[in-house]
């Protein structure tokens, strides 16, 4: 707790002892307005207050405010300018009529001293500000001109009509929300015109966040009493947070205060704004990132100073979640088609190893729920499309700064006591999850080395630290098969330890090169036609699950095995799945809207029946019997529903057949090949925390790497040795000679130089190449280790000469010999 904060409580403990709460029943012993309670004269209150703070001892309510026998507005109308400091101190909490006459005497004045006065009391007091601008209070806008009133539409968003909303916004709540927002945001208007009226604001709010912070602290008020987030929801639409008077002292302290609520506020908050329209909402969210960046751009952060222990960042952040989860409910939400979750962990009563090692809180095999995910019922996963991108809610400032290790040892041993960025994965960019990822993977594969040297003193075998693969090139899908079938029924945790494969034959020593090249091989036989078990798209260039497949399902698990070892491993496969694979993975089935996407003509036919205006029935003659082809091309016919063929679609029942093709093309005809490809992937992936942080795109990217291919970015990251540098000539027709290249020629000299043709996550900027020297001009083709992107080459006599041989070598290299 700081100094201002703690001197705060101290005043309140003070004044409890000498003036009581007011209320007449109080039972607190320590309160003046106690029947039993003894007075204490200033002295001894003061030395009492310190000693009831050191014992954080019960604090009663503030003392209700005396309410005024007339009503506000009678009383300045009849208001005496001569004696009007005296009137308008009557004014306890302000509604839009109020706040218009108030301005108006000001204007006549000449003078905006009360106005400041009557804000600084109203706005600096939580009792007040929470009575403030109620529905059923008369509006000056409704009565004092002959324009109507305007709408929320009249600032970008449309009113908040709960009747109108999806049942899971919880209709009670908003109903339940009684204060006016129009009312609020055209008294904003009004009073941030006026400088004076500005600062009062300002003052006010730096006076009202340390209270509110001691009140959600200790007292609990919002169980109390849910209009409290009233105050929350008025001082939010003031659309100059974002200004630098703000950003300093005033904004700092209210996210503290906003963090300090119980989730059941926060998650109320979110649902109340997301009902706001994209302009207010983006405000709110432009309003926190501010306030993060601002304070990152004041600060320096290093190893010893964690930008994760500075609480207005954290705090901001965790405002900025509330923000993000309402851009979610106020989407396109799908809280439904959910794939089934099978019972992949088994209780077990005996301890696990890692438990009696103390890394049990390291590889907790529960799934990782945010708590507010939880109270609203909706997860990131279910949002078709936010109100607000997601890339939107990634701040740089925060990515540049923040130590990954760190932050990684917070997320997943000191959560209770440390706040991790990784517990609000949204603000991080997908490079940075991907570091995180990256600990999580090293550390489990160490983890899984030194159980296995334990495993090999008790039982006195050889010890196996690592994954090893020994493959034959011609017969390579059979030994890896048979190979991963034994260790997926002997020990799977085994798939946890570093993959090291071996070429019969060949010499080359797995460093990571010759892993990329054993996931290139699988992935060439598995995905080839004549195989049968996906089929392709030509116009999409889509691969899909082939649900006349003779494959048994042991073959789709090692698909999934190799997909789920090629993130454990941080390789980058030519996979080309649609989008809807990588949903089905994180957890939902597919719907019609990716059929867009993975069955393009199909989508677009149903899109057609859907829109068509005339009879269906008559002139499409359809029934909800549909027509397959199998794996030799001959037609297979499907009932949609029990005697399909005699159940025609009308312009009544068509979504209902659209549901029911769509569920069968996505889900049914290929559930069993999806459910094998899904185990494996989990064999490898179940206790990462990759579902948590990632999004089905973003899992992609780590799977497949970027599509786009920046050669400048890899020439301005690339690194020389052994005599060799950025100025060297050879090096100058180097990159002349690659940027020449066509796009299958880059691909190739990717695939040559790092054992893949895709980018990895970040772009090849971050590919970090090295071009070594490997003596003077010679016949000899270049060189790579793969291992390290690391590209050995000759000192050619020419241009011409290094062209032809960077050529040949990138179009015909394979395999792994001594160098």
């Amino acid at each position: 707790m700081n100094r201002t904060t703690a001197k705060l409580l101290i005043e309140r403990y003070f004044r409890q002892l000498t003036e009581g709460c007011g209320y007449g029943n109080c039972t607190n012993k320590f309160c003046a307005s106690c029947h039993d309670f003894r007075p204490l004269d200033s002295n001894s209150a003061a030395a009492k207050a310190l000693e009831l703070f050191k014992i954080n001892a019960k604090l009663c309510p503030h003392p209700p405010k005396k309410e005024s026998d007339t009503s506000e507005a009678e009383n300045m109308s009849d208001m005496d300018p001569s004696s009007s400091e005296e009137v308008f101190s009557d004014v306890h909490y302000l509604t839009e009529n109020s706040v218009c006459m108030i301005l108006s005497f000001c204007e006549e004045q000449g003078d905006y001293s009360a106005l400041v006065r009557v804000i600084g009391r109203v706005f600096s007091s939580a009792d007040s500000l929470m009575k403030s601008f109620r529905k059923n209070e008369p509006s000056s806008a409704n009565e004092t001109t002959d324009q109507t009133a305007p709408q929320l539409e009249s600032t970008g968003a449309a009113p908040v009509d709960a009747a109108a909303l999806p049942d899971e916004f919880n209709k009670f709540d908003l109903c339940d929300l009684n204060i006016d927002l129009e009312s609020v945001r055209r008294v904003y208007d009004r009073l941030l015109t006026n400088d004076q009226a500005q600062t009062a604001l300002v003052n006010a709010l730096v006076f009202l966040t340390p209270n509110m912070e001691l009140d959600l602290d200790y007292l609990d008020v919002y169980e109390a009493n849910p209009d409290y987030l009233n105050i929350f929801l008025i001082v939010m639409e003031n659309s100059n947070l974002h200004s630098p008077e703000y950003l300093e002292v005033a904004l700092p302290q209210f996210c503290k205060a906003m963090s300090k609520l119980p989730v059941a506020a926060l998650a109320r908050l979110a649902r109340l704004w997301s009902v706001y329209g994209l302009e207010h909402i983006r405000r709110i969210m432009e309003t926190f990132q501010q306030v993060i960046t601002f304070t990152i751009l004041s600060n320096e952060y290093d190893a010893e100073n964690l930008v994760n222990e500075d609480e207005t960042v954290v705090t901001a952040t965790q405002c900025l979640k509330v923000v993000f989860y309402a851009s979610i409910l106020g989407g396109e939400v799908d809280t439904e088609h959910n794939e089934e979750e099978g019972d992949e962990d088994e209780d077990l009563d005996e301890l696990s190893l890692h438990e009696l090692l103390g890394e049990d809180r390291l590889y907790k095999k529960r799934p990782l729920l945010d708590p507010l995910e939880k109270e609203l019922g909706v997860r990131t996963i279910d949002c078709i499309k936010p109100l607000i991108p997601f890339e939107d809610f990634v701040n740089e400032s925060i990515n540049d700064v923040v130590e990954m290790d760190k932050d990684f040892t917070f997320f997943k041993v000191n959560a209770e006591s440390k706040f991790s960025f990784q517990s609000c994965p949204f603000i991080l960019s997908v490079i940075t999850k991907n570091q995180g990822l990256y600990y999580d993977n090293r550390i489990r594969m160490y983890s899984e080395r030194r159980l296995t040297a334990l495993y090999s003193m008790v039982q006195g075998q050889q010890p196996n630290p690592y994954l090893k693969l020994k493959v034959r090139r011609d017969h390579i899908i059979d030994d890896a098969l048979v190979r991963l079938e034994m260790i997926c029924m002997e020990n799977p945790s085994d798939l946890k330890k570093q993959l090291f494969v071996e070429f019969e034959g060949e010499q080359g020593v797995d460093e990571g090169g010759v892993s990329k090249e054993f996931f290139l091989l699988v992935l060439e036989e598995i995905f080839n036609l004549d195989i049968g078990m996906f089929t392709y798209d030509k116009d999409t260039k889509l691969f899909w699950f082939n649900s006349s497949s003779l494959e048994n399902e042991a073959q789709y698990t090692l698909v999934g095995i190799v997909m789920g070892l090629a993130i454990y491993n941080n390789c980058i496969l030519d996979v080309h799945f649609p989008m809807v694979v990588y949903r089905k993975l994180m957890g939902k089935k597919g719907t019609f809207l990716d059929l867009s996407d993975s069955h393009p003509v199909l989508h677009q036919s149903l899109k057609q029946l859907l829109d068509y205006t005339d009879n269906v029935e008559e002139d499409m003659a359809l029934t909800f019997q549909i027509s397959q082809t199998d794996l030799f091309g001959n037609p297979v016919l499907y009932d949609l529903k029990e005697e399909g063929d005699q159940i025609p679609v009308t312009n009544e029942n068509r979504q209902e057949f659209v549901d029911l093709y769509t569920e069968y093309i996505l889900n049914k005809s290929v559930e069993r090949q999806f459910k094998a490809f899904k185990k494996g992937f989990q064999m490898v992936t179940n206790e990462s925390p990759l579902k948590y942080l990632f999004r089905p795109e973003e899992v992609e990217l780590l799977i497949c790497g970027s599509r786009k291919l920046d050669f400048e970015a890899l020439e301005k990251a690339t690194e020389y040795d052994g005599g060799y540098s950025r100025e060297s000539e050879i090096i100058k027709y180097f990159w002349e000679i690659v940027h020449s290249f066509g796009e299958e020629q880059k691909r190739l000299f990717l695939q040559f130089t790092t054992g893949t043709d895709r980018a990895p996550v970040g772009g090849l900027g971050k590919l970090k190449m090295i071009i070594t020297k490997n003596g003077s001009d010679t016949d000899r083709l270049p060189t790579s280790h793969t291992c390290f992107n690391a590209l050995l080459l000759p000192e050619y006599a020419s241009k011409e000469k290094l062209k032809e041989r960077l050529l040949k070598a990138i179009t015909y290299a394979k395999g792994f010999g001594m160098l």
